[in-house]
């Protein structure tokens, strides 16, 4: 019988925790695993990308030896992202390296964000591997106005790739991002299917990311207007349920299903922050609404020891800004330039 090749890999050494200048311990990583996706949302990408070369991108094994860095140093939770993670080409390798950490005790939890469209073909490996939650990134059920927001997918695939995800046991949580317009009529639906089906849904505030050939001023909705409109027709009962990132959760009663909101606009949630993310890269970002990242690719590959990688991210840690300075208001846009595509959000 063939060795299962996560089964050799070493146990994770523990070491000092990674912690800012204001306290905050990061305990989060978020691994983008590549910036190409099957889909082109129009608040993630612009309709024509120039996508990494190839040999830019870390190895799967680059990734893994990364990842290893960060649980040494006290990551519990490690989400894979893309762009679509689902299509990095032996993406499963990873998810094998990775879930002996779970089993080990060593993570706490492998958790994947995707739009669904691949799920038929690995929902059941990745429950075989230990994830047990993820984020399925769905912002409409109807049909025309998904193939708008995503420049041609077929809603009827993400539809399936649900399917196959609660066949094989998987606990989803919808993610939409909330835009004016269709949106505002189409949130109710949302809410009746994803309780429906005992799914969590978490709304999403447009964060203005890349240029992305439409204007955030106009399209942008606040979450607080949401949650007002949303009082006038159901009833929302506040509640302490934390997943780790940045949701604040309310029951609705009707339903008995919990709606997230995440409002890194309107309301500030950076003085708990715990999270740094890597790009497909090796580009540290401590911060998603700072384009400023440090490089890890050379120290990765210049020695096959840890110490000056360890070294950058403690430096890079020390320096994570309090918070970011995006902002939408009707008079002036504050973004950046990176698309959301590079780190999945």
């Amino acid at each position: 019988m063939s060795q299962d090749p996560a089964s050799v890999l070493p146990a994770v050494p523990q070491g000092p925790l990674l912690t800012d200048s204001f306290g905050r311990t990061m305990s989060y990583l978020r691994l983008s695993v590549t910036d190409r996706c099957d889909l082109r949302c129009v608040y993630c990408m612009a309709e024509h990308m120039c996508f990494v070369s190839h040999r830019d991108l870390l190895t799967l094994e680059e990734l893994y030896r990364l990842s290893a860095v960060f649980m040494r140093h006290g990551v519990r939770k490690i989400r894979i992202t893309g762009g679509e993670p689902l299509v990095r080409k032996n993406i499963m390798c990873l998810f094998e390296m990775l879930s002996r950490h779970i089993k080990s005790g060593e993570l706490d939890e492998l958790v994947l964000t995707t739009n669904g469209t691949q799920l038929p073909r690995f929902a059941g490996k990745l429950h075989e591997l230990g994830l047990r939650r993820i984020n399925v990134s769905l912002d409409s059920l109807d049909p025309e106005r998904y193939r708008t927001l995503t420049r041609g997918g077929d809603v009827r695939k993400a539809l399936a790739g649900l399917d196959a995800a609660q066949e094989a046991g998987l606990k989803i949580k919808l993610n939409s991002v909330a835009m004016r317009g269709e949106f505002e009529r189409e949130v109710d639906h949302l809410i009746d299917f994803a309780h429906g089906r005992g799914m969590d849904l978490t709304l999403i505030e447009e964060m203005p990311l890349g240029d992305v050939h439409h204007d955030r001023a106009k399209s942008f909705l606040p979450l607080d207007k949401v949650r007002k409109d949303l009082e006038s027709r159901w009833t929302l009962v506040p509640i302490e349920d934390k997943t780790g990132g940045p949701a604040r959760y309310v029951r609705i009663e009707e339903t008995g299903g919990r709606l997230g909101l995440i409002t890194p606009l309107s309301c500030d949630f950076c003085a708990s922050c715990n999270r740094l993310r890597v790009s497909c890269t090796g580009e540290l970002f401590t911060c998603l609404g700072k384009d400023s990242s440090v490089s890890l690719r050379e120290a990765l590959r210049g020695s096959s020891g840890d110490e000056q990688v360890e070294t950058q991210i403690f430096d890079a840690v020390a320096h994570k800004p309090e918070c970011h300075n995006l902002s939408v208001a009707a008079e002036a846009v504050s973004g950046i330039g990176r698309h959301m595509s590079v780190l999945g959000g």
